[in-house]
């Protein structure tokens, strides 16, 4: 009988409606990349929660963006794929609408950062 009552609380445990949870960035500074993110004027194509200028419709959101499986529909959602992608987005895809836009490696981990921590 004790077993039973265990079986619905394992479940409850183990399930995780959310997603994975959100990776962190060796060396990254997530309150620097908030700001990059209004500097890089990556809201003009995005919306991104606490960046006030972010309500771009050209782009997806980047809301809960660390809890996604992927990067644009096909890189796999890690620090270092997120950095280079920030980096250099038509080296990692050829054809993408994201452009380059002169991001250093620094500040795409700071931007990773950010990123990562959104809820």
């Amino acid at each position: 009988m004790r077993i039973l009552f265990l079986l619905p609380l394992a479940w409850l445990v183990a399930c995780d409606s959310g997603g994975p949870a959100p990776a962190r960035v060796a060396g990254g500074d997530a309150q620097r990349g908030q700001s990059l993110l209004a500097q890089y004027q990556c809201g003009s194509c995005h919306q991104i929660a606490g960046v006030a200028s972010a309500r771009g419709q050209a782009g997806p959101p980047l809301d809960s963006f660390g809890r996604r499986s992927y990067i644009a529909g096909n890189l796999p959602n890690t620090p270092e794929t997120l950095e280079r992608w920030l980096v250099d987005p038509p080296a990692m895809r050829p054809g993408t609408a994201m452009p380059a836009m002169g991001v250093s490696a620094q500040d795409a981990r700071d931007i990773a950062a950010y990123l990562y921590a959104l809820p």
